[in-house]
């Protein structure tokens, strides 16, 4: 199945939901208000969330004026950018410097650990050497889970005893990518902690043992969220993003989902582009996020409404 078949098939519940009845009414309306007020309507229900509904509808009405847009289809054209923008990031994730350390986060249910073994898989299809850490060192099975989807990826991983400092597990791992060449290091965090100031202390005392152990290595922090939960995942990223200062998202059980709107207004909404999405249960279900792909899917026509 290829990237687009797959993106499709992934997003199958959202298309056919909502989303499929704003496709469909805004290919075939008249430009008016009822029309604008419709889709406002209608994106609030596929979970865009009031404020983005209303910015989307709101630029929409804005180019349809400027580009002096007469139909329904057109308009679908101009949502589409619209949605590619708002959803495209400022600058791509760097993994330039070897090793880069992606330190990956998120409360405890959210598909973290699963997330992290397709990850892995996905950059050692492309060509790099991956190590894990399993720096879940509070979470009972956390490491042996993790273990689990390193054999799954053909990957290798750094592990300590359960309750060990989580730091030094880290430092060891990026410490052994150093010296034995790997490319990328994708490190396991605690999924619960306190409060934010624990949160805080953990994940900056987890960044100077990174720094002390390669003070070369570029380091990338991505927060596992779950689609189904829709605006709640942006409500809970919130906290851990003010506190963990992440630069990107994993949006997982994105086809588990009829209510994907939520995709759009995370990026508004918290500022952090969402990096890489999760489409299905299989090791190759996680994909690079691509905002034009997304948007040509999720606002498109099958072939039998287009005729």
């Amino acid at each position: 199945m290829g990237l687009f078949d797959k993106l499709s098939f992934g997003l199958k519940k959202t298309k056919g939901g909502v989303f499929g009845s704003i496709t469909k009414a805004l290919s075939g309306s008249m430009i008016d208000d009822d029309m604008y007020e419709d889709l406002l309507d209608q994106l609030i229900l596929a979970d865009v969330g009031y404020e983005t509904s209303q910015y989307l509808v709101d630029e929409l009405e804005r180019r349809v004026k400027k580009e002096k847009v007469k139909t329904g289809q057109e308009a679908l054209e101009l949502m589409k950018q619209i949605i590619t923008e708002l959803l495209s990031a400022e600058k791509e994730m760097d993994c330039s410097k070897t090793p880069t350390v992606i330190l990956i986060i998120g409360v405890n249910g959210v598909g973290k650990t699963t997330s992290i073994g397709k990850l892995a898989n996905l950059y050692k299809q492309q060509g790099n050497k991956v190590l894990l850490a399993a720096g879940d060192t509070f979470r009972a099975a956390a490491a042996s889970q993790l273990k689990e989807w390193a054999n799954r990826a053909g990957v290798d991983i750094v592990m300590h005893d359960e309750g060990a400092d989580p730091a030094s597990v880290i430092f060891d791992a990026v410490t052994k990518a150093t010296n034995d060449g790997y490319d990328i290091v994708i490190c396991d965090t605690a999924g619960r902690l306190h409060n934010k100031k624990n949160l805080m202390a953990e994940l900056s005392k987890i960044r100077r043992v990174v720094t002390k152990a390669n003070s070369e290595a570029g380091v990338e922090t991505l927060l596992v969220l779950e689609a189904v939960t829709g605006q709640n995942a942006i409500s809970q990223a919130k906290e851990f993003i003010s506190a963990a200062d992440a630069t990107g998202i994993v949006l997982t059980k994105l086809d588990g989902t009829a209510k994907g709107g939520s995709v759009i207004s995370i990026k508004r909404n918290l500022g952090v582009p969402v990096r890489f999405i999760g489409v299905g249960e299989g090791m190759d279900d996680l994909m690079t996020f691509d905002p034009q792909a997304f948007a040509d899917t999720l606002v498109s026509l099958d072939e039998k409404e287009a005729q």
